[in-house]
């Protein structure tokens, strides 16, 4: 209509194209929550996003941005090969809580222990959600899965990875925070700190990541609104927000 301004619309490097996820899914927010940011820096040439299995494979679907695949498990082994042969680069993985934290383990606390000047966006949703929703290593104690139908017991299969305090220990760690989108308030939140993660690569300082709590309505036999309630009330206590590292540790 005249006279109305545009407040909103589609983020200028986010595709329009239709869209695969489940619904209610956190994948689509934080896909639109980094091509604003990719926009707002004005880095979408210099982008470069590694994506491996899991759901988080088809995010070449949605980001225009330059993809390059790389198997389960091995996406921050792939940006680090990226990033030293093309150092002006911004390069960051885009990866699940099975992937990173199970197949993947060796190649990020490697990357993040040698300060690789990269970034990883960590989607934590609790399960394996492409595959059936297994336990994944993130998965709460007491929670059920389809391979731990009584609840996952930490007596018999420990208690879940926090992997951000993990990586928090590593000299190369120089940004790491913990977020969510189950809330309006908390995906503002968890925009900033994924201009902070990639600012933090723009700067040479070191690794960067962002843990990201997402809903998985599909595996977790929940409706959308009580997805969100059940990161509210069942996965934050467990897995707190906040900045858990900002700064290179000095080296002992």
């Amino acid at each position: 209509m005249k006279g109305m301004k545009k407040v909103i619309g589609r983020p200028k490097y986010l595709k329009e194209v239709p869209n695969h996820y489940c619904p209610g899914c956190g994948h689509s927010i934080i896909h639109r929550l980094i091509a604003e940011v990719i926009e707002e820096l004005d880095i979408r040439d210099r982008a470069i996003c590694v994506p491996p299995c899991g759901c988080a494979v088809l995010a070449y679907y949605y980001i225009d941005v330059d993809m390059v695949e790389a198997a389960h498990g091995r996406a921050t082994a792939v940006a680090t090969g990226i990033k030293r042969c093309l150092p002006d680069r911004i390069v960051f993985t885009y990866q699940g809580d099975g992937d990173l934290a199970a197949i993947g383990t060796a190649e990020v606390i490697h990357s993040a222990n040698r300060g690789e000047s990269i970034t990883t966006i960590f989607v934590n949703n609790g399960v394996y959600g492409m595959t059936g929703g297994q336990m994944a290593p993130t998965t709460m104690e007491g929670q059920k899965t389809t391979t731990s139908p009584a609840g996952r017991d930490a007596a018999s299969d420990g208690p879940p990875l926090k992997m951000a305090e993990f990586l928090s220990t590593l000299d190369g760690t120089a940004y790491l925070a913990r977020t969510s989108v189950h809330s309006a308030k908390e995906i503002r939140k968890t925009k900033k700190a994924i201009r902070k993660a990639f600012e933090t690569q723009m700067n040479d300082e070191g690794f960067s990541m962002v843990e990201i709590l997402s809903q998985c309505p599909s595996n977790w036999k929940l409706s959308a609104v009580d997805s969100c309630r059940w990161i509210e009330e069942g996965m934050i206590p467990q897995f707190p927000l906040g900045v858990v590292k900002e700064g290179q540790t000095e080296p002992s």
